[in-house]
């Protein structure tokens, strides 16, 4: 049984003053979120140097956020109850504050971790609304443009955080790339509560609600081809930083252009990407898992040569991003009965998988090196195409 909230009927809210601000205010928060997120990715090396730790153990301030990711994601809407979702979304926005300013001044190694927990809380909890949140925010038909939009913020972030952090950490140190976000969380937190209109919840959700989609077969698989497939992403680009110091031999401001490059390129594939998912969306589900484990088993190949390392980079950034409006947009059409709850184990399956990929990728870096960190990326993209197959059996029934 799923709540009323989770009905296609949560589409016939009443409408919304002015709904691109809301969703243009969700934008800059995922930018956020994204730049909060992985910015330890681009400063790895000088917060490992400034932290007295190795660049496994400091490529774990992925992990932890990822495990409180995960538990929020289930929790959030279910403890939340009947509380707005617009409460709901400032309150997982100021966390995000919180947490940044605790990164900027951490002294050591223990705070750190703590402050990424806050910001795994923040993670899980505003994905796991994001896109029901959508859903009440603009029509139907808007849904998968909606999705692009928000996801644009994902390639913006993707685009100019990282190789803004390199180089700024670099300038300023890497306690002060995380000053400078501050001012801009808090830019968005007051674009929030102006923005965003009431979202009362209708019915509470229960685990039983949680239960109830996961046991569906079809959404149980696609469950299976997404850790995978964010397994593998992550392994590989928690310690991408460390191959291309020591494989392809770059200094800073190299490293820099490359991201940005990555960066870059994931402009094309939230395009590309928000233009097709709605028709085309099943056919959709290989290609990332595909496409970016072949780059990183060209990485492995051609890793030393800097021009390869740059097309190759750039292939993996299309579909860095393209890869969450494809399964969004597949949420939309086949759990359209139940989002929230969809939507919560999703980013719960997600979470956990960017966990396991920093965790596992750090452990093969600190013990066999990094070659062995990108064979287990490449694997573990296999196994996502074998959950995926033709998509037949992911779509509902």
């Amino acid at each position: 049984m799923t709540s009323t909230e989770n009905s296609p009927a949560s589409h016939d809210s009443a409408p919304v003053a002015h709904p691109m601000s809301a969703v243009l205010s969700m934008t800059l928060c995922v930018s956020m979120l994204i730049a909060s997120e992985f910015m330890p990715v681009s400063l790895l090396t000088p917060m490992a140097e400034g932290l007295g730790a190795t660049a496994g153990q400091t490529g774990q301030a992925i992990s932890v956020s990822g495990l409180f990711a995960v538990a929020a994601s289930l929790l959030t809407a279910t403890v939340a109850g009947r509380i707005d979702r617009k409460i709901v979304l400032l309150t997982m926005t100021t966390l995000m504050l919180i947490s940044l300013v605790m990164i900027a001044l951490a002294p050591n190694f223990a705070v750190l971790m703590s402050a990424r927990a806050l910001l795994g809380i923040t993670i899980g909890g505003f994905w796991s609304l994001a896109t029901a949140v959508l859903m009440r925010l603009v029509p139907p038909a808007k849904v998968p443009q909606a999705l692009a939009i928000m996801y644009t913020g994902q390639a913006l972030a993707a685009a100019f955080a990282a190789p803004i952090g390199s180089y700024l950490g670099g300038l300023i140190g890497w306690r002060g790339v995380f000053w400078v976000l501050v001012p801009l969380v808090v830019v968005n937190l007051v674009w929030q509560f102006a923005a965003l209109p009431a979202l009362p919840a209708r019915n509470r959700l229960t685990f039983a609600n949680l239960l109830g989609v996961l046991l569906r077969p079809y959404f149980l698989r696609a469950l299976g081809a997404i850790i995978f497939t964010w397994g593998s992403a992550f392994t590989m680009f928690t310690y991408l930083r460390p191959f291309l110091e020591t494989v392809t031999g770059v200094g800073v401001t190299t490293l820099s252009i490359l991201l940005l490059v990555l960066g870059c390129a994931g402009f094309i594939g939230t395009w590309l990407a928000g233009k097709l998912a709605g028709d085309h969306v099943i056919r959709l589900l290989i290609t990332p898992p595909l496409i970016m484990g072949a780059v990183t088993l060209g990485l492995l190949v051609s890793g030393h040569s800097l021009v390869v390392v740059a097309v190759l980079l750039a292939i993996w950034g299309a579909m860095n991003t393209a890869v969450s409006i494809i399964w969004m947009a597949w949420l939309s059409q086949n759990v359209d009965d139940a989002p929230e709850a969809a939507g919560s184990l999703m980013v719960a399956a997600i979470q956990a998988s960017i966990l396991l990929g920093a965790l596992i990728g750090g452990v093969l870096l600190d013990a066999f090196g990094i070659n062995a960190t990108f064979i287990g990326s490449i694997l573990m993209a296999v196994a996502a195409m074998l959950f995926v197959g033709s998509g037949r059996s992911l779509l509902k029934r």
